[in-house]
């Protein structure tokens, strides 16, 4: 209920930035918000990974989310990823950021043919490094 609220004062009361919203949320988490008012999706994790959550395009280039990488493999195949820590997700927005850096750009790379990860992702800039050291890129 925490967080839909916190969604809810982001979405229409606050001239926040989601980074600011997800920021302020101790502890273990993952969650996806989906806004059946503006057909948006909202997803974010916390920045040590604790609860998994994964993600990846489908064949029918849909974004897929779920907690059990099992259940997406069949439809995403190599596009399958594990959400990045510290980062938020937004239809809104329209990109993957992270919430330690907002301003820092994500790049996805790649994983080898023999893993089933399709890609890694790393937060980019100065502030990787103490980044880094607290986990959040993964």
């Amino acid at each position: 209920m925490l967080v839909i609220e916190a969604y809810k004062a982001l979405r229409d009361r606050a001239p926040y930035p989601p980074n600011h919203m997800v920021g302020h949320l101790n502890g273990n988490f993952a969650f996806i918000v989906f806004d059946g008012s503006t057909s948006t999706v909202f997803v974010a994790s916390d920045l040590f990974g604790k609860v998994p959550l994964y993600w990846g395009i489908t064949a029918d280039g849909y974004v897929a989310f779920a907690d059990d990488a099992e259940l997406l493999k069949g439809a995403c195949g190599k596009s399958l990823a594990s959400f990045p820590p510290g980062c938020f997700f937004s239809t809104a927005v329209g990109e993957l950021r992270s919430y330690e850096n907002p301003k820092n750009k994500i790049t996805a790379v790649p994983a080898n043919d023999e893993e089933i990860w399709g890609a890694t992702f790393k937060v980019e800039g100065p502030a990787v490094l103490a980044a880094a050291d607290r986990g959040v890129c993964s």
